[in-house]
């Protein structure tokens, strides 16, 4: 059975910055989730703030979103079967990509 997660990373950097990171981040941030493996992302802004995305490989599909917020942003995606057992994994991979790239530099 697929599974839904969500990810909700705090930033102080207001919603103009955070969306500029996500556009020039995505291709990296994806690039580190895959951690090798055959997945191609594509990626499409619908608005301002938010992003959808699709991953395939493996023979499985991941549907998720980016909402961008002044004060943080929330990644949605569902899991297919085989990807939802190590959907902790994931997260925490999210969690941590994720605020990289929204860290203050």
């Amino acid at each position: 059975m697929s599974r839904p997660i969500t990810v909700t990373i705090a930033h102080t950097l207001g919603v103009e910055e955070a969306r500029r990171r996500v556009r020039e981040g995505f291709g990296e941030l994806t690039a580190s989730l895959s951690g090798g493996m055959l997945f191609k992302f594509s990626e499409e802004w619908a608005g301002d703030d938010r992003l959808r995305f699709e991953a395939k490989g493996l023979g499985q599909t991941i549907d998720g979103v980016i909402d961008i917020f002044p004060q943080h942003i929330r990644i949605e995606a569902t899991l297919p079967n085989v990807l939802a057992s190590i959907a902790e994994i994931i997260t925490g991979k999210l969690e941590k990509e994720g605020t990289l790239l929204l860290e203050k530099k």
